[in-house]
């Protein structure tokens, strides 16, 4: 048996980032690694700039998730006149300046941002080796106590409620999400959608496999990185579709 950190992602709207597409940002159906990695290191208080402690996070991190039924999307069409010398806000601190030349001004930002609305989704970690710091107790102290601001995906995604929802003893992954859809399912009714990494001990054959993705290269700033997942429906009663 193994033990899992388990979060709970919820907000009015959250946006699981996938690959933009000239002005539109586009959302996934599932939390990428790359995602979990910077949200975690945010709550730990790293800098961007530190790329071989996020890449040294995100080798060790192996996740879960399983999605709640019943959120849906939509998309934002936001617009705005910004000038040369208007600041924006980041969650460091620092107010973030604007440095483009005199033509990038004369017309509005026009942007297409997509979001899941009422979206809870539930996440299962391990941190392998486990013995290795920051461990999965730094890391739900840091997430109950982040030092700056946490979000989900974008700025605007601030959570709704407490991430941490606990631990979990659990033989694999795909064990500790059907113990989270088995006890909270009743509630929000059958068919879980779940993913979880292919391979992992007790479910190599089941549900479909893919590749995502969905790994950055935090040195360079660059997404990049192929993972297999498992994907599948889980049900309260137990079993998968």
């Amino acid at each position: 048996m193994s033990r899992h950190l388990v979060l709970r992602l919820a907000s009015p709207l959250i946006a699981f980032g996938g690959e933009a597409i000239d002005n539109r940002g586009v959302i996934r159906d599932f939390p990428a690694l790359s995602m979990l990695t910077g949200l975690i290191a945010n709550a730990l208080g790293w800098d961007r700039s530190e790329g071989v402690r996020h890449d040294a996070l995100q080798r060790r991190l192996r996740m879960g998730a399983a999605l709640e039924p019943g959120s849906r999307r939509l998309q934002d069409f936001q617009t705005a006149q910004l000038g040369a010398g208007d600041m924006g806000w980041t969650t460091s601190g620092q107010p973030e300046g604007r440095d483009g030349g005199a033509n990038t001004y004369a017309g509005p930002h026009l942007r297409y941002r997509d979001y899941h609305a009422d979206l809870r989704a539930w996440v299962v970690l391990q941190l392998r080796p486990a013995e290795e710091a920051p461990t999965l107790d730094d890391v739900a102290l840091a997430l109950d106590r982040p030092v700056r601001p946490l979000f989900i995906g974008r700025k605007p995604c601030l959570p709704s409620d407490r991430l941490v929802a606990g631990w979990l003893e659990a033989d694999h992954l795909l064990g500790a999400l059907q113990a989270v859809v088995a006890r909270h399912g009743a509630r929000a009714g059958d068919g879980w959608r779940a993913q979880w990494p292919d391979g992992e001990e007790g479910s190599v054959a089941l549900g479909q496999r893919s590749d995502v993705c969905d790994e950055r290269n935090w040195r360079s700033g660059l997404h990049g990185g192929w993972r297999s997942v498992r994907e599948a429906v889980l049900n309260p009663a137990g079993g998968a579709a």
